[in-house]
């Protein structure tokens, strides 16, 4: 298996996704995991700004991933952020029996195949509420049924939301701005000019934050501390 290919197929939201020159300088944590991982591993990052595990479903982007995953392959499903907006039906899904639902089928579709599922649970947003103070963000039912779906599926799962909300209450509101597409005054004036931005990420963000994923994969070992370059776990920052 050393020697051969192997895929980590990723399933997500914009936090996730591979990024173009039109959402430029904005950066997924799929787009720079490769930093991570052996020249053996490729990743298919199939997240999508936007989708939550239901739009996800209806699109028809876990059928794509049907049709490429194999044995030996890993599934990386990270959902949270647009399953958890009630005022759109298209995303909404009820923390503790829609989403529990649609998370079995990404975890069955693995399986089946042969293939490794991973839950992640989100990343945290730069909620704070002054200057040095973290709230308590819109995430925790998600990130409670997503622990309960790994433990009754027997899923491995990281925990990048907790590991985040660390990072973030260690760098504070000013020093956390650079992770997320928070802009200064007349910084990167022609792209988000107006709006200030405390969930999609910087270069510097997805790679802090890939990481942590990276850290929390050498934490549960065996196949899936094998993925990375460093099996020894140095990627504390």
């Amino acid at each position: 298996m050393e020697n051969s290919t192997r895929k980590v197929f990723w399933a997500g939201d914009s936090t996730v996704q591979t990024n173009d020159i039109t959402t430029y300088p904005q950066t997924g944590i799929g787009q720079v995991f490769s930093l991570y991982v052996k020249e053996t591993v490729q990743i298919v990052n199939h997240a999508k700004n936007g989708r939550s595990t239901k739009s996800f479903l209806d699109e028809g982007r876990l059928d794509a991933i049907d049709k490429e995953i194999g044995e030996g392959d890993f599934l990386f499903i990270q959902f949270g952020h647009n399953d958890e907006k009630s005022e759109d039906p298209a995303r909404y899904t009820e923390p503790f029996s829609t989403f529990m639902d649609n998370l079995l089928i990404f975890i069955d579709t693995a399986r089946k195949h042969g293939a490794n599922p991973v839950l992640i649970t989100p990343l945290e947003r730069r909620c704070f509420i002054d200057e040095k103070h973290l709230g308590i963000g819109a995430h925790s039912d998600y990130v409670a049924a997503m622990k309960q779906t790994a433990k009754k599926a027997h899923v491995p799962l990281v925990d990048l939301y907790s590991m985040s909300r660390n990072e973030l209450k260690k760098a504070a509101d000013l020093g956390s701005r650079q992770w997320y597409m928070y802009f200064e005054p007349n910084q990167y004036k022609n792209y988000m000019e107006g709006k200030q931005d405390n969930t999609h990420l910087r270069y510097e963000g997805a790679v802090l934050y890939a990481g942590l994923i990276a850290k929390g994969l050498c934490d549960l070992g065996g196949i899936y501390q094998s993925l990375l370059i460093d099996e020894m776990g140095n990627y504390e920052r």
